[in-house]
């Protein structure tokens, strides 16, 4: 979901696809195309873009969720998601996306990718995803399919 993420975090994501930094033969075919212009023209017009709420649909899975989200889990060092993507999913431009309302299963899957290493274009987010079980993930991923 890319309606409204902050467009100087598109622009990195295009330009990282462009350079290989973050692999996706999608997205680096299509970003290979994209000057730098296009890349700004592009992002900009998604972040003017309205996005849907998403939508969770385990409960526990979410009260989980939102435990890690806010809090972390301290005696793992795993740190709380919203220390950086804002206690409303918000995000940080050009640093942390937005991720309110996010598909759950597109946030599980970038989490496995950095846990996995085969997303490495944030040391930070590899650290943390590196800590967390498939359950921690998914309940992260369904919390945040709901945030508003």
């Amino acid at each position: 979901m890319l309606a409204q993420q902050h467009p100087e975090y598109l622009v990195k994501q295009l330009q990282e696809f462009k350079s290989g930094k973050r692999a996706s033969p999608i997205m680096q075919g299509f970003a290979a195309a994209l000057s730098d212009d296009d890349m700004r023209d592009i992002a900009w017009w998604l972040a003017d873009q309205k996005a849907r709420e998403g939508f969770a649909t385990d409960k526990d899975l979410v009260r989980l969720g939102e435990r890690i989200y806010r809090g972390g889990i301290a005696d793992r060092q795993i740190a709380a998601c919203a220390g950086c993507h804002s206690p409303t999913g918000a995000g940080i431009p050009s640093q942390y996306p937005r991720l309110k309302g996010q598909h759950a299963g597109y946030t599980a899957a970038q989490l496995k990718a950095f846990r996995d290493g085969t997303r490495a274009n944030h040391i930070q987010m590899t650290g943390v995803a590196a800590k967390m079980n498939d359950r921690e993930i998914q309940a992260v991923s369904d919390y945040i399919a709901g945030l508003r």
